[in-house]
Protein backbone atom coordinates (compact mmCIF):
# COMPACT_ATOMS: atom_id res chain seq x y z
CA UNK A 1 0.00 0.00 0.00
CA UNK A 2 1.14 3.57 -0.63
CA UNK A 3 2.37 6.20 1.76
CA UNK A 4 -0.50 8.70 1.76
CA UNK A 5 1.89 11.51 2.71
CA UNK A 6 0.23 12.78 5.90
CA UNK A 7 2.28 14.36 8.66
CA UNK A 8 2.99 11.87 11.43
CA UNK A 9 1.19 12.31 14.75
CA UNK A 10 1.86 10.45 18.00
CA UNK A 11 -0.72 9.95 20.69
CA UNK A 12 -1.48 8.31 24.03
CA UNK A 13 -4.74 6.57 24.86
CA UNK A 14 -5.49 6.74 28.59
CA UNK A 15 -8.10 4.70 30.45
CA UNK A 16 -10.42 7.20 32.24
CA UNK A 17 -10.59 5.47 35.62
CA UNK A 18 -13.17 7.12 37.88
CA UNK A 19 -11.27 6.12 41.02
CA UNK A 20 -8.18 8.04 39.91
CA UNK A 21 -9.48 11.16 38.14
CA UNK A 22 -6.51 13.36 39.06
CA UNK A 23 -4.09 10.78 37.70
CA UNK A 24 -6.01 10.61 34.40
CA UNK A 25 -5.78 14.37 33.98
CA UNK A 26 -2.13 14.44 35.09
CA UNK A 27 -1.25 11.80 32.46
CA UNK A 28 -2.92 13.91 29.76
CA UNK A 29 -0.91 16.93 30.89
CA UNK A 30 2.25 14.82 30.90
CA UNK A 31 1.52 13.72 27.32
CA UNK A 32 1.32 17.38 26.33
CA UNK A 33 4.52 18.35 28.15
CA UNK A 34 6.34 15.35 26.66
CA UNK A 35 5.46 16.55 23.16
CA UNK A 36 2.76 14.14 22.00
CA UNK A 37 0.29 15.46 19.45
CA UNK A 38 -2.95 13.83 20.61
CA UNK A 39 -4.44 12.32 23.75
CA UNK A 40 -7.47 10.03 23.54
CA UNK A 41 -9.79 8.32 26.01
CA UNK A 42 -11.94 5.26 25.49
CA UNK A 43 -15.68 5.87 25.78
CA UNK A 44 -17.79 3.22 27.53
CA UNK A 45 -20.65 5.04 29.29
CA UNK A 46 -22.11 1.76 30.55
CA UNK A 47 -19.02 1.07 32.71
CA UNK A 48 -19.43 2.83 36.08
CA UNK A 49 -15.73 2.32 36.81
CA UNK A 50 -14.95 4.89 34.09
CA UNK A 51 -15.49 8.61 33.93
CA UNK A 52 -17.91 9.99 31.37
CA UNK A 53 -15.61 10.65 28.45
CA UNK A 54 -17.36 13.78 27.18
CA UNK A 55 -17.17 15.42 30.60
CA UNK A 56 -13.52 14.38 30.88
CA UNK A 57 -12.66 15.78 27.44
CA UNK A 58 -14.00 19.19 28.43
CA UNK A 59 -12.06 19.12 31.70
CA UNK A 60 -8.82 18.06 30.00
CA UNK A 61 -9.30 20.71 27.30
CA UNK A 62 -9.33 23.35 30.06
CA UNK A 63 -6.27 21.79 31.75
CA UNK A 64 -4.12 21.72 28.56
CA UNK A 65 -3.10 24.20 25.88
CA UNK A 66 -1.87 22.54 22.69
CA UNK A 67 -2.55 18.81 22.57
CA UNK A 68 -5.38 17.52 20.38
CA UNK A 69 -8.21 15.58 22.02
CA UNK A 70 -10.45 12.72 20.91
CA UNK A 71 -12.55 9.85 22.17
CA UNK A 72 -11.43 6.38 21.16
CA UNK A 73 -14.20 5.82 20.11
CA UNK A 74 -17.67 7.25 20.89
CA UNK A 75 -20.55 4.75 20.52
CA UNK A 76 -23.11 6.60 18.42
CA UNK A 77 -26.17 4.64 19.64
CA UNK A 78 -25.92 6.31 23.08
CA UNK A 79 -25.84 9.90 21.81
CA UNK A 80 -28.27 11.43 19.27
CA UNK A 81 -26.21 12.77 16.35
CA UNK A 82 -27.72 16.29 16.45
CA UNK A 83 -26.71 16.63 20.11
CA UNK A 84 -23.33 15.05 19.37
CA UNK A 85 -22.72 17.62 16.62
CA UNK A 86 -23.38 20.49 19.00
CA UNK A 87 -21.24 18.97 21.77
CA UNK A 88 -18.33 18.34 19.39
CA UNK A 89 -18.47 21.82 17.87
CA UNK A 90 -18.69 23.43 21.31
CA UNK A 91 -15.68 21.49 22.59
CA UNK A 92 -13.72 22.39 19.46
CA UNK A 93 -14.52 26.09 19.94
CA UNK A 94 -13.65 26.05 23.65
CA UNK A 95 -10.37 24.18 23.05
CA UNK A 96 -9.24 26.40 20.18
CA UNK A 97 -9.73 23.83 17.44
CA UNK A 98 -8.16 20.83 19.20
CA UNK A 99 -10.95 18.25 19.01
CA UNK A 100 -11.44 15.37 16.58
CA UNK A 101 -14.52 13.11 16.54
CA UNK A 102 -13.98 9.35 16.52
CA UNK A 103 -17.13 7.25 16.18
CA UNK A 104 -18.18 3.61 16.25
CA UNK A 105 -21.35 1.60 15.95
CA UNK A 106 -21.26 0.44 19.57
CA UNK A 107 -20.65 -3.27 19.67
CA UNK A 108 -21.55 -4.02 23.31
CA UNK A 109 -25.25 -4.30 22.66
CA UNK A 110 -26.36 -5.82 25.96
CA UNK A 111 -24.77 -2.90 27.81
CA UNK A 112 -26.06 -0.36 25.30
CA UNK A 113 -29.60 -1.72 25.46
CA UNK A 114 -29.43 -1.74 29.27
CA UNK A 115 -28.97 2.04 29.12
CA UNK A 116 -32.15 2.46 27.10
CA UNK A 117 -30.88 2.60 23.51
CA UNK A 118 -32.58 0.45 20.88
CA UNK A 119 -30.86 -2.83 20.10
CA UNK A 120 -29.69 -2.93 16.48
CA UNK A 121 -28.36 -5.67 14.24
CA UNK A 122 -24.83 -5.17 12.84
CA UNK A 123 -26.23 -4.02 9.51
CA UNK A 124 -28.70 -1.64 11.16
CA UNK A 125 -25.92 -0.20 13.32
CA UNK A 126 -23.80 0.65 10.27
CA UNK A 127 -26.80 2.23 8.56
CA UNK A 128 -27.56 4.27 11.68
CA UNK A 129 -23.94 5.46 11.83
CA UNK A 130 -24.08 6.55 8.19
CA UNK A 131 -27.22 8.57 8.92
CA UNK A 132 -25.58 10.05 11.99
CA UNK A 133 -22.51 11.24 10.06
CA UNK A 134 -24.73 13.00 7.53
CA UNK A 135 -26.67 14.75 10.29
CA UNK A 136 -23.49 15.82 12.09
CA UNK A 137 -21.95 17.28 8.95
CA UNK A 138 -25.19 19.08 8.09
CA UNK A 139 -25.36 20.60 11.58
CA UNK A 140 -21.81 21.96 11.21
CA UNK A 141 -22.56 23.46 7.76
CA UNK A 142 -23.73 26.89 8.87
CA UNK A 143 -23.46 28.25 5.31
CA UNK A 144 -26.34 26.09 4.10
CA UNK A 145 -29.81 27.65 4.15
CA UNK A 146 -32.48 26.72 6.67
CA UNK A 147 -32.37 24.13 9.37
CA UNK A 148 -31.35 20.49 9.23
CA UNK A 149 -33.97 18.08 7.88
CA UNK A 150 -33.15 14.38 7.75
CA UNK A 151 -35.94 11.77 7.58
CA UNK A 152 -33.75 8.76 8.31
CA UNK A 153 -34.77 5.26 9.30
CA UNK A 154 -32.84 5.34 12.57
CA UNK A 155 -32.33 9.08 13.12
CA UNK A 156 -34.80 11.82 12.27
CA UNK A 157 -34.14 15.56 12.43
CA UNK A 158 -36.95 17.96 11.59
CA UNK A 159 -35.63 21.46 11.06
CA UNK A 160 -33.19 21.85 13.95
CA UNK A 161 -31.04 25.01 13.53
CA UNK A 162 -27.53 24.57 12.24
CA UNK A 163 -24.48 25.33 14.34
CA UNK A 164 -22.41 26.19 16.10
CA UNK A 165 -19.67 25.97 13.51
CA UNK A 166 -16.52 24.21 14.81
CA UNK A 167 -13.31 26.22 15.18
CA UNK A 168 -11.68 23.98 12.57
CA UNK A 169 -12.77 21.23 10.19
CA UNK A 170 -13.25 18.44 12.70
CA UNK A 171 -12.14 15.09 11.36
CA UNK A 172 -14.54 12.18 11.71
CA UNK A 173 -12.60 8.99 12.38
CA UNK A 174 -14.29 5.60 12.35
CA UNK A 175 -13.36 2.52 14.32
CA UNK A 176 -13.97 0.00 11.53
CA UNK A 177 -13.04 -3.63 10.91
CA UNK A 178 -15.59 -5.33 8.68
CA UNK A 179 -16.19 -4.63 4.96
CA UNK A 180 -19.40 -2.60 5.32
CA UNK A 181 -17.84 -0.28 7.91
CA UNK A 182 -14.66 -0.01 5.85
CA UNK A 183 -16.66 1.01 2.79
CA UNK A 184 -18.49 3.61 4.88
CA UNK A 185 -15.11 4.93 5.97
CA UNK A 186 -14.03 5.31 2.35
CA UNK A 187 -17.25 7.08 1.36
CA UNK A 188 -17.78 9.50 4.24
CA UNK A 189 -15.08 9.52 6.92
CA UNK A 190 -11.86 11.47 7.36
CA UNK A 191 -9.96 8.72 9.15
CA UNK A 192 -9.78 4.98 9.83
CA UNK A 193 -9.01 4.10 13.47
CA UNK A 194 -8.54 0.37 14.17
CA UNK A 195 -6.54 -1.24 16.99
CA UNK A 196 -3.58 -3.43 16.07
CA UNK A 197 -4.29 -5.95 18.88
CA UNK A 198 -7.78 -6.44 17.43
CA UNK A 199 -6.56 -6.67 13.83
CA UNK A 200 -3.94 -9.24 14.77
CA UNK A 201 -1.63 -8.77 11.76
CA UNK A 202 -0.43 -5.98 9.52
CA UNK A 203 -1.89 -7.91 6.60
CA UNK A 204 -5.32 -6.90 7.91
CA UNK A 205 -4.27 -3.25 7.58
CA UNK A 206 -3.48 -3.80 3.91
CA UNK A 207 -6.82 -5.56 3.38
CA UNK A 208 -8.68 -2.73 5.09
CA UNK A 209 -6.86 -0.11 3.05
CA UNK A 210 -7.86 -1.87 -0.17
CA UNK A 211 -11.55 -1.74 0.75
CA UNK A 212 -11.37 1.90 1.92
CA UNK A 213 -9.46 3.05 -1.17
CA UNK A 214 -11.88 1.34 -3.53
CA UNK A 215 -14.88 2.85 -1.77
CA UNK A 216 -13.25 6.29 -1.77
CA UNK A 217 -12.59 6.11 -5.51
CA UNK A 218 -16.18 5.04 -6.19
CA UNK A 219 -17.37 8.05 -4.19
CA UNK A 220 -15.14 10.41 -6.17
CA UNK A 221 -12.67 10.87 -3.34
CA UNK A 222 -8.90 10.45 -3.29
CA UNK A 223 -7.70 7.63 -1.00
CA UNK A 224 -5.32 10.13 0.59
CA UNK A 225 -8.31 12.10 1.88
CA UNK A 226 -8.71 9.46 4.60
CA UNK A 227 -6.11 9.43 7.36
CA UNK A 228 -5.00 6.02 8.61
CA UNK A 229 -4.67 5.82 12.39
CA UNK A 230 -3.65 2.88 14.56
CA UNK A 231 -3.99 2.04 18.25
CA UNK A 232 -0.90 0.20 19.51
CA UNK A 233 -0.97 -2.31 22.33
CA UNK A 234 2.77 -1.76 22.94
CA UNK A 235 5.56 0.63 22.03
CA UNK A 236 6.87 -1.00 18.85
CA UNK A 237 10.40 -0.39 17.51
CA UNK A 238 10.73 2.76 15.36
CA UNK A 239 11.66 0.73 12.29
CA UNK A 240 8.40 -1.23 12.52
CA UNK A 241 6.32 1.94 12.92
CA UNK A 242 8.15 3.56 10.01
CA UNK A 243 7.30 0.52 7.88
CA UNK A 244 3.63 0.88 8.87
CA UNK A 245 3.76 4.52 7.76
CA UNK A 246 5.56 3.92 4.47
CA UNK A 247 3.98 0.62 3.42
CA UNK A 248 0.49 0.93 4.90
CA UNK A 249 -0.07 4.68 5.15
CA UNK A 250 -0.45 4.89 8.94
CA UNK A 251 0.11 8.50 10.04
CA UNK A 252 -1.28 8.57 13.61
CA UNK A 253 0.17 6.13 16.15
CA UNK A 254 -1.65 5.90 19.49
CA UNK A 255 0.00 4.03 22.35
CA UNK A 256 -2.50 2.57 24.80
CA UNK A 257 -0.81 3.12 28.16
CA UNK A 258 -1.12 4.64 31.60
CA UNK A 259 2.60 4.44 32.36
CA UNK A 260 4.27 7.88 32.64
CA UNK A 261 7.63 6.44 31.61
CA UNK A 262 6.16 4.88 28.48
CA UNK A 263 4.45 8.14 27.54
CA UNK A 264 7.69 10.07 27.90
CA UNK A 265 9.76 7.49 26.02
CA UNK A 266 7.17 7.28 23.22
CA UNK A 267 7.36 11.07 22.80
CA UNK A 268 11.09 11.57 23.36
CA UNK A 269 12.54 8.50 21.64
CA UNK A 270 10.07 6.64 19.45
CA UNK A 271 8.37 9.60 17.78
CA UNK A 272 11.57 11.43 16.68
CA UNK A 273 13.14 8.19 15.43
CA UNK A 274 10.07 7.28 13.36
CA UNK A 275 9.79 10.79 11.94
CA UNK A 276 13.44 10.71 10.87
CA UNK A 277 13.12 7.29 9.22
CA UNK A 278 10.00 8.33 7.34
CA UNK A 279 11.47 11.70 6.36
CA UNK A 280 14.57 9.98 5.03
CA UNK A 281 12.48 7.59 2.95
CA UNK A 282 10.33 10.43 1.61
CA UNK A 283 13.36 12.59 0.78
CA UNK A 284 14.03 12.88 -2.97
CA UNK A 285 17.06 10.93 -4.18
CA UNK A 286 20.30 12.88 -4.04
CA UNK A 287 19.24 15.22 -1.23
CA UNK A 288 20.62 15.20 2.28
CA UNK A 289 19.02 15.61 5.66
CA UNK A 290 19.38 19.05 7.26
CA UNK A 291 22.33 19.37 9.60
CA UNK A 292 21.38 20.00 13.23
CA UNK A 293 23.52 21.98 15.63
CA UNK A 294 24.76 20.01 18.65
CA UNK A 295 24.14 21.61 22.02
CA UNK A 296 27.22 22.22 24.17
CA UNK A 297 27.30 20.26 27.38
CA UNK A 298 29.30 20.02 30.55
CA UNK A 299 32.65 18.18 30.09
CA UNK A 300 31.52 14.97 31.78
CA UNK A 301 28.21 15.04 29.95
CA UNK A 302 29.95 15.44 26.60
CA UNK A 303 31.99 12.32 27.23
CA UNK A 304 28.84 10.37 28.09
CA UNK A 305 27.01 11.66 25.02
CA UNK A 306 29.68 10.05 22.85
CA UNK A 307 29.03 6.59 24.28
CA UNK A 308 26.96 4.62 21.79
CA UNK A 309 24.89 1.56 22.56
CA UNK A 310 24.26 -1.11 19.92
CA UNK A 311 21.10 -0.39 17.89
CA UNK A 312 20.02 -4.00 18.44
CA UNK A 313 19.68 -3.24 22.16
CA UNK A 314 16.32 -1.66 21.36
CA UNK A 315 16.63 1.12 23.94
CA UNK A 316 18.59 4.38 24.17
CA UNK A 317 20.08 5.49 27.49
CA UNK A 318 19.01 9.00 28.45
CA UNK A 319 21.73 11.56 27.62
CA UNK A 320 22.93 14.15 30.11
CA UNK A 321 22.07 17.55 28.60
CA UNK A 322 24.84 19.22 30.60
CA UNK A 323 22.57 21.89 32.10
CA UNK A 324 23.47 22.72 35.71
CA UNK A 325 21.31 24.79 38.05
CA UNK A 326 23.73 25.00 40.96
CA UNK A 327 27.32 26.23 41.24
CA UNK A 328 28.09 23.41 43.69
CA UNK A 329 29.68 20.21 42.33
CA UNK A 330 29.58 17.10 44.51
CA UNK A 331 31.89 15.06 42.24
CA UNK A 332 34.16 15.34 39.23
CA UNK A 333 32.34 13.81 36.26
CA UNK A 334 35.54 13.57 34.23
CA UNK A 335 36.91 10.93 36.62
CA UNK A 336 34.06 8.48 36.11
CA UNK A 337 35.30 5.04 34.95
CA UNK A 338 33.65 3.39 31.99
CA UNK A 339 33.05 -0.21 31.07
CA UNK A 340 34.33 -1.83 27.91
CA UNK A 341 32.15 -1.23 24.90
CA UNK A 342 29.82 -4.09 23.88
CA UNK A 343 30.05 -6.06 20.68
CA UNK A 344 28.26 -3.92 18.05
CA UNK A 345 27.22 -7.03 16.12
CA UNK A 346 25.52 -8.74 19.07
CA UNK A 347 21.78 -9.24 18.83
CA UNK A 348 19.49 -9.21 21.88
CA UNK A 349 16.37 -11.26 22.49
CA UNK A 350 13.12 -9.47 23.44
CA UNK A 351 13.65 -10.58 27.04
CA UNK A 352 17.18 -9.14 27.06
CA UNK A 353 15.94 -5.88 25.57
CA UNK A 354 13.28 -5.70 28.29
CA UNK A 355 15.95 -6.21 30.97
CA UNK A 356 17.86 -3.19 29.70
CA UNK A 357 14.73 -1.11 29.29
CA UNK A 358 13.59 -1.74 32.87
CA UNK A 359 16.33 0.43 34.39
CA UNK A 360 15.38 3.36 32.14
CA UNK A 361 11.70 2.91 33.03
CA UNK A 362 12.53 3.16 36.75
CA UNK A 363 14.75 6.19 36.16
CA UNK A 364 12.10 7.88 34.03
CA UNK A 365 9.73 7.55 36.95
CA UNK A 366 12.23 9.34 39.18
CA UNK A 367 12.75 12.06 36.57
CA UNK A 368 9.01 12.65 36.21
CA UNK A 369 8.44 12.95 39.93
CA UNK A 370 11.46 15.25 40.31
CA UNK A 371 10.03 17.55 37.63
CA UNK A 372 6.70 17.64 39.46
CA UNK A 373 8.45 18.43 42.74
CA UNK A 374 10.27 21.34 41.11
CA UNK A 375 7.04 22.58 39.58
CA UNK A 376 5.35 22.59 42.99
CA UNK A 377 8.16 24.67 44.45
CA UNK A 378 7.94 27.13 41.54
CA UNK A 379 4.20 27.52 42.04
CA UNK A 380 4.57 28.09 45.76
CA UNK A 381 7.28 30.68 45.08
CA UNK A 382 5.12 32.45 42.51
CA UNK A 383 2.12 32.48 44.84
CA UNK A 384 -0.01 30.76 42.20
CA UNK A 385 -0.71 27.61 44.20
CA UNK A 386 -3.04 27.71 47.17
CA UNK A 387 -3.56 24.91 49.67
CA UNK A 388 -6.52 23.31 47.89
CA UNK A 389 -4.75 23.34 44.53
CA UNK A 390 -1.60 21.91 46.09
CA UNK A 391 -3.59 19.06 47.56
CA UNK A 392 -5.10 18.28 44.18
CA UNK A 393 -1.70 18.26 42.44
CA UNK A 394 -0.01 16.16 45.07
CA UNK A 395 -2.91 13.70 45.04
CA UNK A 396 -2.19 13.06 41.37
CA UNK A 397 1.43 12.13 42.09
CA UNK A 398 2.32 8.50 42.44
CA UNK A 399 4.65 8.96 45.42
CA UNK A 400 2.22 10.93 47.58
CA UNK A 401 1.72 10.33 51.28
CA UNK A 402 -1.36 10.90 53.42
CA UNK A 403 -0.21 14.34 54.58
CA UNK A 404 -1.15 16.79 51.82
CA UNK A 405 1.71 19.28 52.08
CA UNK A 406 4.69 20.23 50.00
CA UNK A 407 6.88 19.05 52.84
CA UNK A 408 5.33 15.59 52.85
CA UNK A 409 5.92 15.26 49.13
CA UNK A 410 9.56 16.31 49.45
CA UNK A 411 10.01 13.73 52.18
CA UNK A 412 8.34 10.99 50.14
CA UNK A 413 10.53 11.73 47.12
CA UNK A 414 13.69 11.56 49.21
CA UNK A 415 12.57 8.22 50.65
CA UNK A 416 11.90 6.83 47.18
CA UNK A 417 15.34 7.78 45.87
CA UNK A 418 16.94 6.26 48.98
CA UNK A 419 15.00 3.02 48.57
CA UNK A 420 15.96 2.83 44.89
CA UNK A 421 19.67 3.27 45.62
CA UNK A 422 19.56 0.89 48.58
CA UNK A 423 18.07 -1.79 46.36
CA UNK A 424 20.77 -1.30 43.75
CA UNK A 425 23.58 -1.41 46.34
CA UNK A 426 22.22 -4.52 48.08
CA UNK A 427 21.00 -6.59 45.15
CA UNK A 428 21.65 -5.28 41.65
CA UNK A 429 25.29 -4.24 41.93
CA UNK A 430 26.48 -7.47 43.65
CA UNK A 431 24.70 -9.47 40.94
CA UNK A 432 26.48 -7.57 38.16
CA UNK A 433 29.81 -7.71 40.02
CA UNK A 434 29.60 -11.54 40.12
CA UNK A 435 28.44 -11.83 36.54
CA UNK A 436 31.02 -9.40 35.10
CA UNK A 437 33.99 -8.58 37.39
CA UNK A 438 35.28 -5.98 34.92
CA UNK A 439 32.35 -3.76 35.93
CA UNK A 440 33.75 -3.35 39.47
CA UNK A 441 35.22 0.16 38.98
CA UNK A 442 31.93 1.43 37.54
CA UNK A 443 29.88 -0.17 40.30
CA UNK A 444 32.18 1.25 42.98
CA UNK A 445 31.81 4.74 41.52
CA UNK A 446 28.02 4.43 41.30
CA UNK A 447 27.89 3.38 44.95
CA UNK A 448 30.01 6.40 45.91
CA UNK A 449 27.62 8.65 44.03
CA UNK A 450 24.71 7.05 45.88
CA UNK A 451 26.34 8.12 49.14
CA UNK A 452 26.87 11.66 47.85
CA UNK A 453 23.24 11.90 46.77
CA UNK A 454 22.17 10.63 50.18
CA UNK A 455 23.98 13.61 51.75
CA UNK A 456 22.07 15.95 49.43
CA UNK A 457 18.82 14.34 50.52
CA UNK A 458 19.81 15.00 54.13
CA UNK A 459 20.41 18.64 53.17
CA UNK A 460 16.93 18.80 51.65
CA UNK A 461 15.53 17.36 54.86
CA UNK A 462 17.21 20.11 56.90
CA UNK A 463 16.02 22.78 54.47
CA UNK A 464 12.55 21.31 54.63
CA UNK A 465 12.42 21.53 58.41
CA UNK A 466 13.44 25.19 58.20
CA UNK A 467 10.91 25.83 55.41
CA UNK A 468 8.02 24.44 57.44
CA UNK A 469 8.92 26.83 60.27
CA UNK A 470 9.45 29.83 58.01
CA UNK A 471 7.88 29.29 54.54
CA UNK A 472 8.55 32.82 53.30
CA UNK A 473 12.14 33.12 54.48
CA UNK A 474 13.43 29.61 53.81
CA UNK A 475 12.06 28.81 50.36
CA UNK A 476 15.32 29.87 48.67
CA UNK A 477 17.29 27.39 50.78
CA UNK A 478 14.89 24.59 49.86
CA UNK A 479 15.04 25.52 46.18
CA UNK A 480 18.87 25.57 46.25
CA UNK A 481 18.93 22.10 47.80
CA UNK A 482 16.51 20.75 45.19
CA UNK A 483 18.58 22.39 42.40
CA UNK A 484 21.65 20.54 43.65
CA UNK A 485 19.69 17.29 43.79
CA UNK A 486 18.46 17.88 40.25
CA UNK A 487 21.98 18.42 38.89
CA UNK A 488 23.46 15.45 40.72
CA UNK A 489 20.64 12.95 40.32
CA UNK A 490 20.02 13.54 36.61
CA UNK A 491 23.75 13.32 35.88
CA UNK A 492 24.01 10.14 37.95
CA UNK A 493 21.00 8.46 36.32
CA UNK A 494 22.37 9.17 32.86
CA UNK A 495 25.82 7.81 33.76
CA UNK A 496 24.32 4.68 35.29
CA UNK A 497 22.16 3.99 32.22
CA UNK A 498 25.09 4.41 29.81
CA UNK A 499 27.19 1.95 31.79
CA UNK A 500 24.64 -0.64 32.96
CA UNK A 501 21.81 -0.93 30.43
CA UNK A 502 23.78 -3.21 28.13
CA UNK A 503 25.22 -5.43 30.93
CA UNK A 504 21.71 -5.73 32.37
CA UNK A 505 20.47 -6.92 28.99
CA UNK A 506 23.10 -9.69 28.97
CA UNK A 507 23.03 -10.71 32.63
CA UNK A 508 19.43 -10.00 33.62
CA UNK A 509 18.08 -8.25 36.70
Amino acid sequence: MPDYGHDLLFSANIVPYAQHPDTVVALAQLAERAGLDVVTFQDHPYQPALLDTWTLLGYVAAATDTIKLAGNVHPLPLRPPAMLAQAAASLDILSGGRFELALGTGGYWDAIAAMGAPRLSPGEAVAALEEGIQIIRAAWDTDAPGGVHFPGVHHRVEGTPRGPRPAHDIGIWLGAYKPRMLRLTGRLADGWLPSLPHLGTTAKIAEGNDVIDEAAAEAGRAPGDIRRLLNLGEDLPPAQLAELALEHGISVFTLMTGDPGQIQRFAAETAPAVRELVAAARRPPGTQAPVERVRETAPGAAAQAGVQQPPALGVTPTPDDGVRLSDVRVWDESTRPTASRPDPDRRYTPREQANGRHLIDVHDHLRTELAQLRDLIDQVAAGTLDADAARSHINAMTMRQNNWTLGAYCESYCRLVTMHHTGEDAVLFPHLRRAEPALAPVLDRLKEEHQAIHKILERIDRALVAFVGDPAGRLDDLRAAVDLLTDSLLSHLSYEEHELVEPLARHGL
